[in-house]
């Protein structure tokens, strides 16, 4: 790859990667369609379309014996699945949820850690036609509680180590029935008690007690698949619910735009499948196509990382800007240390991309990192930078075949070239969700004018390419998890010594944002900095590691306006030294 000359309105771009099915973007737009993909797929099959039969049951044979899934344990040691493995695996776990009497439509969470059981699970599920709710093992009681009870979950799987603090909360979700554990040692064992409302079951005597035979229902395209958890201004997260048939644009942009060919790629996506990323390109897309999925259970670590790409020879990397930028902070000698030659194609996702993260990549892998904008809402990639499209650093690319998108101003009519305004995207894609769990009025009050409004702000460049500017509303973009600062000023204001908590985003080199926490304390608290570590913890425990406040300052009162609404942009705008706009709503 060959660095394009620098010019004054686009600066450095970096010429096409050599891909040889398009010979420009204009070229890929003529030849592929989600009718194309669909046919492809061979949709609908027999029994319609189901995610499960399409990404697991009915490859070719030849399919059928490559790895599916190679997972490398935290400790170490390592175990391969042939797709046929994880289809008998995947039945013997539908048999065990429809013994446990779970029917189409219930909701079953998956609440575990990175271990293949996760992804047995979760497709066996959707062989039930459940609606498949994964979340985060770093949640804690009240997060999981939040969604367990929206949702109405009936069926939760969990580990003997999260267990806990699912146990903790098990009493205020009263439509749940059955906890199943999955315990790879086998030390667990149910607790039965006479008239016990939940009944806890050991995955394993289950598993063995079930058939490998199962025979997939006859799935609509529109039957409600899976369901992820995303967070909003105002109020607890909301569940934004996909269909089965959403696979078609998630096969169509894992060929597309992360240039998976199945037949020859090691494909490594780093998203914790509690992430819509850790589903859609981390299950759906890939597998779709017969891909073979590299899978590390552990935490972020440069020296595992590098080790993952050679000793599994990785071709494609789909990973976040925040690892990015971790990576270049333990250092570029690292990398002199391991063999990445096998790196075809590389890509990012979760949070705008920098140019130095592009210009990293390319000078380290002699790849640049491809960014890709897409949303909980979207279900897959809508704008992104193509193999067969020239990368301008910064930019979130063009939108992909198929997808209509626009920036509008505020009566939700398109903007000319180079205006700022809102993103927005006509909701036609296949993957585009269908609804907000219980709540349709959100729903369609995203939807304006024939456009689903996504909440963002960018403007288009005179060539057609995206940039992204910032959020509309207050949520926060950390490390590439979307955090609603009402969801953590509620459990700010359970701690006994918080009276009132605002919740900001902080610009932040790494993570794109921290959130900074601005807490007013009741009578008979002083300020120390034991206090702040101490409402930290307990924030930390109560929602999830990525959603606590790192920093936390003792304010003797917020600004807010008169009707007692906290005036968030107020308390960023004099973090952060900017203007502070109207000050008239402001209570005396």
């Amino acid at each position: 790859m060959s660095q394009a000359a620098s010019s004054s309105t686009t600066g450095v771009v970096f010429s096409r990667q050599g891909n040889t099915r398009f010979s420009g973007y204009e070229d890929f737009c003529r030849q592929v369609t989600w009718q194309d993909t669909a046919q492809q797929l061979q949709l609908p099959r027999s029994n319609g379309v189901n995610k499960a039969t399409l990404c697991i049951d009915e490859h070719p044979p030849e399919v059928m014996q490559r790895h599916a899934l190679r997972w490398l344990a935290t400790d170490g040691s390592r175990e391969d699945y042939t797709f046929e493995d994880l289809k008998q695996l995947t039945n013997r776990f539908a048999n065990v949820l429809t013994q446990l009497g779970v029917r189409p439509g219930d909701r079953v969470f998956v609440y575990l850690e990175r271990i293949p059981e996760l992804y047995v699970c979760l497709f066996g599920a959707l062989k039930v036609q459940a609606v498949v709710g994964p979340l985060f093992s770093a949640f804690g009681p009240e997060a999981i509680q939040d969604r367990l009870a929206d949702a109405g979950a009936v069926l939760v799987v969990t580990s003997p180590t999260l267990k806990p603090r699912l146990d903790a909360i098990a009493d205020q979700l009263p439509a749940l029935q059955h906890v199943v554990v999955v315990d790879r040692y086998q030390t667990w064992q149910p607790t039965h008690t006479e008239n016990k409302r939940i009944q806890e079951h050991a995955y394993e005597t289950l598993m063995n007690q079930a058939s490998d035979v199962f025979t997939v229902p006859p799935t609509d395209p529109d039957t409600y698949s899976i369901m992820h958890y995303t967070s909003g201004t105002t109020g607890k997260p909301k569940g934004a619910v996909h269909r089965h048939l959403a696979v078609v644009a998630q096969a169509a942009t894992t060929q597309h735009v992360l240039d998976i060919r199945p037949e020859q790629d090691v494909y490594w996506c780093t998203a914790d499948p509690g992430w819509v990323t850790g589903t859609s390109y981390g299950m759906f897309g890939p597998w779709a196509l017969g891909t073979t999925l590299v899978v590390y259970e552990g935490p972020f670590d440069a020296d595992r990382w590098y080790q993952v790409i050679q000793d599994y020879q990785v071709t494609v990397w789909y990973t976040a800007p925040t690892a990015i930028r971790m990576l270049m902070k333990a250092g570029d000698a690292r990398v002199k240390n391991y063999n990445l030659g096998s790196l075809r194609h590389l890509a990012s996702v979760g949070e705008p991309l920098n140019p130095e993260a592009i210009h990293w990549g390319h000078q380290l892998f002699g790849k640049v990192f491809h960014d890709t904008w897409w949303q909980t809402e979207t279900g897959a990639i809508h704008i992104a930078n193509y193999p067969c499209l020239e990368v301008k650093p910064g930019s979130m690319g063009k939108p992909f075949p198929g997808v209509v998108a626009a920036v509008l101003d505020d009566t939700w009519n398109p903007l000319p070239a180079g205006e700022e305004g809102c993103l927005a995207l006509r909701p036609e894609a296949p993957s585009i969700f269908r609804t907000y769990w219980q709540r349709d009025d959100l729903y369609q009050s995203r939807l304006k004018n024939g456009w689903y409004i996504t909440g963002d702000r960018a403007r288009v460049d005179e060539d057609g390419y995206f940039w992204f500017i910032g959020r509309e509303d207050d949520v926060i973009n950390t490390a590439g998890h979307l955090v609603g600062p009402f969801e953590v000023e509620s459990a700010l204001i359970e701690h006994p010594a918080v009276a009132e908590a605002g919740v900001i985003g902080k610009p932040d080199p790494e993570r794109l944002e921290i959130i900074k926490a601005f807490v007013s304390l009741k009578v008979g608290y002083e300020p120390s900095e034991a206090l702040k570590k101490e409402i930290q913890t307990f924030v930390r425990q109560r929602l999830a590691a990525h959603a606590y406040p790192r920093e936390v300052e003792f304010i003797a009162s917020l600004p807010k306006t008169r009707s007692g609404k906290i005036m968030r942009r107020l308390l960023k705008a004099r973090e952060l030294g900017l203007p502070e706009g109207d000050t008239s709503t402001l209570e005396e």
